[in-house]
């Protein structure tokens, strides 16, 4: 959500951050709307302040024992008047062809940060550090669904029986390597990182979809149910709306939580791509960050965040690259965003297991969350979000780069705790 006092002040300015985006000038059209819609309120209260002084008139002419008709006669044509123009501006509040600005704001994305490259594609993205060294294999290696229905222990073909295309059923080992990278993450995250775990709802109310950013523009991207709620497509719309409606006091920030859940996506904009495999599903298990700061240290909490999130990958020994986001590829509600990419030796290539993002005030001012400075100065909080990680793309990324040639896989060192003695994948300890 954008700050119309910004764009009535700034309206080249915020032009110039829209065609970032890939939109044109948008800022003239806000303003007329904006103009319409404050036109209609101010006619409202002078009309009511009129009404209000002939009250006063029609007391004091009783007061002094004078005849007070030609007053009520006002009164009564000056409430009709009143109630007439709520009418009328409920009436285009509700009417969609006449939508004001805030209609047209809700569909509009964030304000990129000056530091994000401009770009067209995901060809533009940028690359910032690269992590580790890449395996050398003496054989050519397969790509994880390959390994996974190999073992016995990745079943695309039943999932899609009961479900359609975009489920698994993970079995045995590869089921407890799932679990164990999860609850590694939320050790690190939680013990090391200064996280709190939360046990979220999966099913949420549009507003909260509405606050985080996925609705309206999004909607089709979600399951919606016949009684009014949303499947979750992350756990970060319950866990940012934690602080909806709600004044914290500056003392209380930064805010750092984090869940451990399903996540469900229609995937409606993805047709044709990665039919094969785990890299796009409906369902998948995914450990988020969310940071709540104030204004000043989002842009700080952005990097530490993104570290957090590097870490998993450092302990787990995969090779990655973290690139920033170029403007055609950042996201709707974010201002900068950070991609990690983990190596996948089966495609040859980097993907994305982790993406942090910034949204400064974008998804507080939807959700109306502020923070105290001072008695009567409130402001509101910036929210960030992060993937500490994408538990089904990590076991893609451990499958295929700690592959042998005889199609088993070893566990790496980190996830030997969780694992429960089992240190190697094969087709002889799989269904333990």
């Amino acid at each position: 959500m954008h700050n119309i006092k910004f764009i009535r002040s700034n309206p080249e300015s915020f032009d110039a951050a829209m065609t970032r985006r890939g939109l044109g000038p948008l800022s003239e059209e806000i303003l007329a709307r904006d103009s319409q819609k404050r036109q209609g309120q101010t006619n409202l209260q002078e009309l009511q302040a009129q009404a209000n002084e002939w009250a006063k008139k029609i007391g004091t002419l009783k007061a002094a024992g004078q005849d007070a008709s030609q007053a009520i006669a006002k009164s009564k044509e000056l409430k009709l008047l009143v109630a007439a123009a709520k009418d009328s501006s409920k009436q285009q509040s509700n009417d969609q062809t006449n939508a004001l600005v805030d209609d047209l704001l809700v569909t509009l994305p964030n304000i990129l940060d000056d530091d994000v490259p401009d770009g067209e594609t995901e060809e533009d993205n940028v690359e910032v550090r690269r992590v580790g060294e890449l395996p050398i294999f003496d054989f050519h290696p397969k790509e994880h669904f390959e390994l996974g229905e190999a073992l016995g222990l990745m079943d695309f073909e039943t999932a899609t029986a009961m479900s359609g295309s975009r489920f698994v059923i993970l079995k045995g080992n590869l089921a407890k390597l799932e679990r164990a990278i999860a609850h590694m993450v939320l050790d690190i995250q939680t013990t090391e990182n200064g996280y709190n775990e939360c046990s979220v709802p999966l099913l949420v109310r549009d507003h909260a979809m509405f606050g985080s950013g996925q609705l309206p523009k999004f909607a089709e991207d979600s399951f919606e149910t016949t009684n009014g709620y949303r499947l979750i497509p992350t756990s970060e719309v319950p866990l940012v709306n934690t602080v909806r409606e709600q004044i914290l006091e500056h003392d209380q920030l930064p805010i750092r939580i984090t869940a451990q859940t399903p996540c469900f996506r229609s995937e409606a904009g993805a047709a044709g791509r990665d039919t094969r495999g785990m890299i796009r599903m409906h369902q998948f298990t995914k450990v988020e960050l969310v940071s709540i700061t104030d204004e000043d240290s989002s842009a700080q909490e952005l990097e530490r965040m993104t570290a957090c999130a590097e870490e998993i990958l450092k302990r787990l020994e995969l090779p990655y690259r973290v690139v920033l986001l170029c403007s055609a590829d950042t996201g709707f509600g974010a201002r900068k965003t950070y991609d990690i990419e983990v190596w996948l030796p089966g495609q040859n290539t980097y993907r994305e297991v982790s993406s942090c993002s910034n949204c400064g005030d974008f998804q507080a001012r939807r959700m109306n969350a502020r923070y105290r400075v001072a008695e009567g100065d409130n402001r509101f909080v910036h929210t960030l979000n992060g993937t500490g990680v994408a538990v089904g793309r990590i076991m893609v990324a451990i499958l295929e780069n700690y592959q042998q040639e005889d199609g088993s896989v070893i566990i790496p060192k980190a996830l030997l705790p969780y694992m429960n003695g089992v240190e190697i994948l094969s087709s002889h300890t799989s269904h333990n």
